[in-house]
This record gives C-alpha cells, structure tokens and sequence, in this order.
C-alpha cells in the first residue's frame, strides 16, 4: 500500500493559511481565540527558519507540506482514501507539488555514443472543467478536496555532439563530478536547465502502456529506454540477480523520449474528492494525458518540436481519444501516431465474446493467431518435428485471413440455421487450422474464445498457453478449468521488469526514495463509457474509439499512423487491428497514411531481441519520414 509521502519540512506559508481558513470555525466553536492567534505567531519564526533551513531538500520529492492547524483535517482525509480504495495516496490539503530530478547518461545506438540528459519527475494534472484561476471558483470550495493528479514521467533528451549539457557548461553547482558510468550525482533541474537541455528542433515521443491500469515499465525497460534487461525469449527468466545492458535498439537515436505514467500508476498518484471518477475512464483518462502534454510542451520548451504518440495495448485505445484531443481540443497537431497491439473496438475482443451472443466477428479475427500458435508448437494435423516449422508462416496466414473473413463468417452469420454438412465441413477446416480435436470444436459450436483456445492447444500435456503471447506455456493451474487460469508470459518475465526498474530508477535517476512503485493497479470502476466525437454525451454502448482515430486523421490529413502487430498475440490479435484500420470511416486519400508492421513474436513485441530490433528499425524510419524536415534557407 502506496501512502502518500508526508512533507520533509513544516512550511510556514501553508501553516499559516490553512490555520487562517480555518479561523472563523474556530471563533464558533473556541471561546480562546486569543490563544490560537498567539501559537500562530509564536510558530511562525520557527516554520519560516525550519523552511529556510532545508532549502536543498530534493525537489522531486517536494509535496506541498499539510498545514500543523489543519492536522485534523489531514487525518479525515487519510482515513477516507484508505476507506474508498484502500491503496491510493491521499493529497495534503495543498495539493501535489511537481517537481524533477536531473541526471545524465549515455547509450550506444547502432554502434554510436549518445549523451543525454535524463529528467525524472511529475507534473499535476486536473480533470476535464477545472478551472485554473482561484477567483474564479466558488468562494466554499474547499481547494484541498479537488480532484488532480500527479503524472509521473521519465524524459530523455540527447545532447548533441560535442556540447556540453547546460549545468555542465556552468558547472554542476552541487559539487558533484560524473562518474564512469556517465551520470552525475543528484539535482533537481532550474528552470534554465529545463529549457537549455531540451532541444526545440529534435522530434519527442510520448510513451505509454495500457492496462488500464499499467505503469509504463514494459515499454521504458524492454523496448526504448537507454537500458534494457535482459530475459529468456519463450520461458521464465531466473530470479534476481537480474541482468540490466546498454539498450542497443534505444530509440534515443531518433527521437527524444517521455515515459508516462498513468494516473495512480507507478510513482503517479491521484487525490481529491471523487479522484477515482475523475481519471479512472476512457476520456477522462485521455484528458488526463492531454493535460499532461500541453504543460510538458511548455516546461521543456517543445512546442515547435515533431511530436508522437507511442501506445502500447490499452494505450492504443488512449492514443486515438488523445490524438482527437489534441488536434481539437488542444489545437496542437502531431506528426504521428505509432500503435503496438492494437484494441480500438472492445466488441472485436477474442476474451469473452460468448456473454455477446450474435456477435461473431471476435472468432473470425482471433482464427489467424490461433492458426500461428498451433504452427509455432506444432500442433497442426500433419506437423512433423522442426521441418513443419519451416513453413512460410505469412503464407498460411493468408490462407487462414481468406477463410476466415468468408467461408467461416458465411457459417457463423447462419447460427443454428447451418446445414449439418456445411457445420461438419466447417469445423474439419477448423481443425486443420487450429489442431483442436474435432470433437472439442463441434461441442463448442464452432465459436472457441481465447481462453479456451489458450487452455486447449496443449491441454493432454496440462499445459497452458500463453495469451500476450503464445510462443511461452507453462503447467495448467487446474487442468479441469475451462478456461486458462493465467498468463504464462506475464508470469516469466514481469519480475525482472519490476525489479530492473525499481533498482535503476533509485540508482540512475535518482527517484523515488522512500516512494512505492506500483507496475499495476486493479481498476475495477473503470469508466468505459466513452462520447465520441460529435455526440453530446457518452454513449450506452461497448467502447469503440475508432471515430476518435477517423476525425483526428480528416482533421489533418497530414498524420501519420503505424499499426505494429505480434502474429503470437491473444490479448490484442493482430488480424484484429488490420480490421479495424480497414474499416475505419475515411476517404481512399488517407488510406496511405496508415502503414503496417508484422512480427513473430507476441503482444509485446520487444522482449525478443530481433522484434525488438525490428520495432526499433520500423519506429526510426516511421519519424524520420515524417518529421517535416526541410532544408535550411
């Protein structure tokens, strides 16, 4: 359980306000008004020499200290957070304070050095409606119970050759020297710092996991970040130690990057009255972001520079609400948008179809996968040891696409008014195509969801197969369940994940001492009700945000998107996000703006170092097309 950290030192300015606010309640109910007036001036030297004298404390850990009057008020507070969810930090009655440490590193790119400069910190975020000037809001509002959050992130910005960082070429300021490993002892970043480290031209990236309700370890350790740890691609990693490299395939080189965590995730935190309704939910989620963005373009100084969207999962559900956000709302346009396993329709989703009986279309996307799977572990009827695997993989996927979007859809749409010869033949091409016994699919109707799928392929072994990808198995939990019971991937590598993180975080970035790292949270009152554009309210209705992703690109018909795919994925298949990307509501002039990248590896793509490679090839060849380079005048 996260507790919201309290603040280092008394802080004389919000003691002495609270304390005032507070003043005529004491009149009521306090015949020694006298008294209270003299502790506040009594106190008052000592608050303001104690808040003088830690001036250095660390910034990132800065959190607008509660008020010594208002102790009680405090406690309520603390009392009910605990009481709601029972694992979400409370804000003091002054709300977040932002803040950032500063350090600096190196990654070698394709072979090539590349300095940087690291920022790790927060920024406060408000709900959809607030309003940022005090005069403004109701004279009995009661500030410290407003919603906000506080998002935490991990920028890198590349530092060009041969030029210093800013604090080095002033000098550190703090007595500290760099060390072997190229970072520098701890500082929290002037707002001179934030400006001059952070180039104006350079293109930036915004990254993001999914969940909901997942930090953005995933994609920041596997994927981009300039260090990577190391685990077995289709088994469990060993326990710790844990190994943590150079990343070779960072994509610092071509990009500077922003690792963000989403409310109440990580080190992000959220507080306030109805904090949960406020940023637990498709578009309050993706305003959340939005919010982020814009103040982040300002702090860094970055609103001239190419920007992009990188959601993995549910952030690719965000990142169509948030690049329609944006472009409408914000008025910033973005050059792209890149999509790591892609869910825009949760209706297309293979997890539970059955409890929406009439809607077919999940099984008909997931049959591809299920077809890759069973070729991959060799379970389809005629496979013979490592020569089977040879088969060209793509080839048979096509196959399994044609069938699936035609002589199966044919079968399904006709319910219980299939012909016993059509069902027969039907389910026999199944069985080709998936290596589930024929009688197994006849009893399930023709209609096999994920879970079952997953639970089956290697059910005589009792072994489960894995859903964000089905390349890792691992022993069944209950070999009588219907359905798999877990993820054998999650399990073999989350670990080394949170724990790499956990130790670098503290160690390189120096953040988040005495601070509690939360990879993932259990959201059970997400919002999913989302209003797409142009209704006047959320709509009744599973969430589909592919309007959001059809206006952002009419809006402006020069962004860029770029789907990327696992053909081992059953969280998200990939024939899934083909789908939805051939059937959004655009003119054929836009269709060229939407470009494709397939691998063999699993939703996340990365944790196989040749789709990590891949990813990284497609993602810098993705931004260098569309940065908007133009040759100076």
């Amino acid at each position: 359980m996260g507790a919201f950290e309290p603040p280092r030192r008394p802080n004389w300015e919000s003691t002495v306000r609270a304390t005032l606010i507070r003043l005529p309640q004491a009149l009521m109910r306090f015949a020694a008004v006298p008294l209270l007036i003299l502790a506040i001036i009594v106190q008052a030297p000592q608050l303001r020499a104690a808040d003088s004298g830690d001036a250095d404390t660390d910034s990132a850990t800065a959190s607008g200290g509660a008020a010594q009057g208002s102790a009680a008020h405090h406690d309520k507070q603390h009392e009910h957070a605990h009481e709601h969810d029972g694992d979400q930090d409370e804000a003091a009655s002054e709300g977040f304070m932002p803040g950032q440490q500063r350090s600096t590193g190196s990654v070698t790119v394709g072979g090539q050095r590349i300095n940087y400069v690291a920022y790790a910190g927060t920024i406060v975020v408000h709900p959809k409606g607030w309003d940022d000037v005090p005069q403004d809001a109701p004279k009995d509002q009661d500030k410290g119970d407003q919603p906000e959050a506080s998002m935490f992130y991990v920028a890198y910005f590349r530092v060009p050759e041969g030029a210093g960082t800013a604090r080095a070429r002033r000098g550190d300021g703090h007595g500290n020297e760099a060390k072997d490993d190229g970072s520098r002892g701890k500082a929290a970043g002037t707002p001179a710092d934030l400006l001059a480290d952070s180039s104006p031209s350079r293109p930036i990236t915004f990254i993001y996991n999914g969940g909901p309700g997942s930090a953005t370890v995933w994609l920041h350790m596997g994927a981009f970040g300039p260090r990577r740890v190391v685990t077995l691609d289709e088994t469990h990693t060993p326990a710790a130690p844990y190994q943590l490299m150079n990343n070779d395939h960072s994509l610092l080189d071509a990009s500077d990057l922003v690792f963000i965590d989403a409310p109440g995730t990580g080190f992000s935190r959220i507080g306030g009255k109805d904090r949960e309704k406020n940023f637990y939910g498709v578009d309050q989620d993706a305003y959340a972001f939005s919010d982020f963005i814009v103040q982040f373009l300002s702090k860094y100084g970055r609103w001239n520079s190419p920007k992009y969207l990188f959601g993995e999962s549910y952030g690719t559900t965000r990142s169509a609400v948030l690049i329609n956000m944006l472009e409408n709302d914000r008025l910033v346009d973005f050059n792209g948008v890149m999509l790591l396993s892609q869910i825009l329709g949760f209706d297309n989703s293979p997890d539970a179809p059955q409890v929406n009986p009439g809607i077919d279309l999940p099984y008909e996307l997931a049959l591809p996968t299920y077809a890759a799977t069973a070729w991959y572990h060799h379970r389809l009827p005629g496979q013979q040891g490592q020569q089977a695997q040879q088969q060209d993989l793509p080839t048979l996927l096509q196959q399994v696409e044609h069938f699936a979007m035609n002589d199966y859809e044919h079968a399904l749409d006709q319910g219980t008014a299939l012909p016993a010869d059509e069902r027969q033949a039907i389910a026999q091409q199944l069985h080709q195509y998936t290596g589930l016994p024929m009688d197994y699919i006849l009893k399930a109707n023709l209609r096999i969801n994920g879970g079952e799928f997953e639970k089956n392929l290697q059910g005589d072994d009792d072994v489960t197969t894995g859903r964000l990808d089905t390349r890792f198995s691992g022993p069944s939990y209950d070999p009588l369940s219907e359905e798999a019971e877990y993820d054998p991937q999650s399990a073999a590598i989350s670990s080394a994940y949170v724990s790499s993180f956990n130790d670098y975080v503290r160690r390189q970035l120096q953040y988040g001492q005495g601070k509690l790292y939360k990879p993932e949270i259990e959201v059970d009152n997400w919002n999913y009700q989302h209003q797409p554009p142009g209704q006047g309210m959320p709509v009744q209705a599973s969430t589909n945000v592919m309007p959001d992703l059809e206006i952002a690109l009419k809006t402006d018909p020069r962004l860029h998107i770029l789907l990327n795919a696992g053909y081992f994925d059953l969280a998200t298949p990939f024939y899934e996000g083909v789908y939805e990307m051939h059937h959004l509501h655009i003119p054929d002039s836009l269709r060229g703006n939407i470009s494709f990248a397939f691998y063999q590896t699993g939703h996340m793509v990365y944790v196989s170092e040749a789709g990590l490679r891949q990813l990284h090839d497609n993602a810098a060849k993705f931004i260098h097309d569309t940065e908007n380079r133009t040759a100076a005048p």
